[in-house]
């Protein structure tokens, strides 16, 4: 037996071993590994059950092929034999109910020390998640989102940021006398989970775990106003309106469905990343470089595989590589899951 890596929300590492053109694992290690659970009724997580309509196709003996628990789940796959990784998509219906019906879904990140934090830790509370990165001039706009979360929280606002980031020693330095939570998204899950495709990007929450704003573009400071043309105010603005007096940017008909959804190639993008992201971890430079090229070419637009994946290729995000990137995105319209408010 070796090792295998299964990429979900996290990434775990289990024994296994590669037979043929199948990843296989101990079914005593299914639940650990991913969530789920074999039964007779199906696979199971909690009190969701989705039958197995072709079992030969999952088991082997008292193993589980994991390319066929993900097309068993009805998930999109990625998977290197010879890394030993697979990275299995989330349900889609997750961030289609976002999208469209409005509902947050709910995660769980670690904090840079590691402790687990989730949304709905926050329930009851209004709620700005800001996604944000290293390799984007936005991790200086840290201290601009404590000020805004210091003015606030007296009205009930709780302001939650997430790294799209490597490694938490990485986030850091600019998270120095930072008091609102700062998380690490390592596998980019908010990416998937409510389409987010570049940073800073921004959703609001009500205290109903509605989305009130869907993503939108949202800097904390002017640091790079006149590099990108987008000042804070607009949305800083918007936020103190409703948080103060309940007044939106959009109205609830308006918001749902004015993000699109991920496509196919997308989401491949983010799982090759997320395979890409790991082999590298691992020492596995060919495979690393070989599965973020292929990210980039199903996603050439999308900051959140394109951009982030520079510095894991010794590209730099800051110089001309990116301004190379950042011309085509400018020349191909700005493509952008999210909205944007008058005047920002």
């Amino acid at each position: 037996m070796s090792k295998v890596t299964i990429i979900t929300d996290e990434a775990v590492t289990v024994d296994g071993e590669v037979v043929g053109d199948r990843m296989l694992i101990d079914g005593g290690d299914l639940e650990a590994a991913t969530g789920w659970v074999r039964k007779p009724e199906g696979l199971c997580q909690g009190a969701v059950c989705v039958p197995v309509r072709d079992a030969a196709a999952l088991e082997v003996g008292t193993r589980i092929d994991l390319g066929g628990l993900a097309h068993a789940l009805g998930r999109r796959s990625v998977i290197d034999l010879d890394a030993g990784i697979i990275a299995i998509a989330r349900d889609g219906q997750d961030r289609r109910g976002a999208l469209e019906g409005l509902v947050a879904p709910d995660f769980t990140l670690p904090d840079l020390d590691g402790r687990p934090v989730s949304l709905s830790d926050f329930a009851g509370s209004k709620r700005i998640v800001v996604a944000f990165s290293t390799w984007c001039g936005c991790r200086y706009d840290l201290p601009g989102w404590q000020a805004l979360a210091d003015e606030l929280a007296p009205s009930g606002l709780k302001i939650i940021t997430v790294a799209f980031d490597d490694d938490a020693a990485l986030v850091r330095p600019f998270a120095e006398d930072i008091e609102i939570p700062v998380l690490l998204d390592r596998q980019h899950l908010l990416s998937e989970l409510y389409a987010f495709s570049n940073v800073p990007t921004a959703v609001w929450i009500d205290e109903q775990g509605r989305i009130a704003r869907p993503n939108g573009l949202a800097f904390g400071t002017d640091t790079f106003a006149d590099f990108t043309g987008v000042t804070s105010t607009p949305t800083l603005d918007a936020i103190r309106a409703w948080v103060l007096d309940g007044t939106l940017p959009l109205s609830a008909a308006e918001a749902a469905g004015a993000v699109a959804d991920l496509d196919e190639a997308e989401i491949d993008a983010r799982l090759h990343f997320r395979v890409g992201a790991q082999a590298r971890r691992d020492g596995l430079d060919a495979a690393a470089e070989q599965h973020l090229r292929i990210a980039g070419e199903l996603a050439p637009f999308d900051f959140s595989v394109r951009r982030a994946a520079m510095p894991l290729l010794g590209e730099d995000p800051f110089g001309q590589d990116f301004l190379d990137l950042y011309d085509e995105w400018q020349a191909k319209g700005a493509p952008y899951h999210g909205v944007t408010i008058e005047g920002s």
